[in-house]
């Protein structure tokens, strides 16, 4: 079975597939592609022999909406690090964010931050930053399909990617921030879809507990 449930923010995309497995009584589950624990959003679950079927869901198109905070920089690019560098904030139009974004719009490459999930000779990075590590990345070629300002409030910008499986939106706002000469981090970050699964029908894990106690398996 295949499930596109709401992950928390502050959970990590394992401690959902952990519950799932919990409620369900299921042994083989897996997700469709990891969403950062300060994250909310869709999260595709998939039970058994549908597991098969993650590798082609974590490879469709994916959007967020998301919240960048300029003038500092954390450790992990989210509001969940510790501040390592900080910068003066230029004045901000809707013009100059706007021409800035389109720099980013289609292929370019992106090297991962260490904190993240992806895994360098077995290992994986979050693992190694956690020890105070810093190893080379390889860039990864991605694809930015939209990039659409929502707001700008302060020193925060408000605003909505389409892209390609292995963005890190974290990555994109850190370098979006330094294109506008100063530095950042998400404050926030929701995925809104993966592929046709869309977070206006993403079930809440608790919503989805009870649905699965209620029903015959």
């Amino acid at each position: 079975m295949i499930f596109n449930l709401y992950k928390p923010i502050g959970w990590t995309s394992f401690d959902v597939v952990k519950k799932v497995r919990n409620i369900t009584g299921e042994r083989k589950v897996g997700h469709g592609g990891t969403l950062d624990p300060f994250a909310g959003g869709v999260l595709i679950i998939a039970t058994n022999s549908d597991t098969k079927k993650l590798g082609e869901i974590s490879g469709t198109i994916k959007s967020y909406q998301a919240v960048l905070q300029l003038g500092e920089q954390t450790d992990t690019l989210d509001l969940d690090g510790k501040v390592v560098n900080s910068k003066p904030v230029p004045l901000l139009d809707k013009n100059l964010i706007k021409s800035v974004f389109k720099h980013f719009i289609g292929k370019h490459n992106q090297i991962p931050p260490m904190y993240s999930a992806k895994k360098v000779n077995g290992v994986r990075l979050y693992k190694l930053a956690r020890q105070n590590k810093t190893i080379n990345r390889k860039p990864v070629e991605v694809n930015i399909i939209d990039l659409t300002l929502n707001n700008i409030q302060d020193k925060q910008i408000d605003f909505s990617v389409t892209c390609s499986k292995g963005t890190y939106i974290r990555v994109l706002g850190q370098d979006i921030a330094k294109k506008l000469g100063t530095e950042g981090h998400l404050t926030k970050l929701m995925r809104i879809s993966v592929g046709d699964f869309v977070v206006q029908d993403s079930i809440p894990l608790k919503e989805f507990e009870t649905r699965w106690m209620s029903t015959e398996h």
